[in-house]
């Protein structure tokens, strides 16, 4: 069995993200979005919050698991008998630090291969950095992230 993972932060999911993982799909036969939980950090989104609002997007998609994960994101894999790493290359400076980061991973587990998927033409310039900005000085959103995410940011921010 083909099991990838696709690890982040996914504060929030955006729809650069859900077509990084629509694409992957025909590729494998499992795909984790691993929502990897940093303690130190405080996010527009509740660990708890991502995982209900990605798994929404995904609702129809039984080869899609949405978890979270502490730790580093090879060992994870390990736990899940992934040996695939899914990662989403917007510009030159992505494919820098990913590279870093998948040549590292490469000398700590030999068996887990990093796919880089380039974000299609319309949804390179989506980042979770941008939206979170864009929502937090109550600009619209609705051309960034899933409907779900929309309308839960939309709903929590109006409690």
């Amino acid at each position: 069995m083909k099991i990838a993972v696709f690890p982040g932060s996914f504060d929030p999911f955006t729809l650069a993200h859900q077509d990084l993982v629509e694409r992957a799909l025909p590729l494998f036969d499992k795909i984790y979005i691993a929502i990897g939980v940093n303690s130190a950090k405080q996010g527009l989104l509740t660990v708890g919050d991502k995982l209900t609002t990605i798994q929404a997007v995904f609702k129809d998609k039984p080869t899609i698991e949405v978890v979270s994960f502490e730790g580093l994101t090879i060992n994870f894999c390990n736990t899940v008998g992934a040996t695939f790493l899914i990662r989403g290359l917007r510009n030159t400076a992505d494919f820098e630090f990913e590279n870093s980061i998948a040549q590292n991973n490469l000398i700590l587990a030999p068996h887990i291969e990093t796919y880089f998927l380039m974000s299609r033409s319309g949804l390179a310039h989506i980042s979770s950095t941008i939206v979170r900005d864009v929502w937090k000085n109550k600009g619209s959103i609705v051309n960034m992230v899933p409907a779900v995410i929309n309308d839960f940011l939309r709903n929590k921010d109006s409690l």
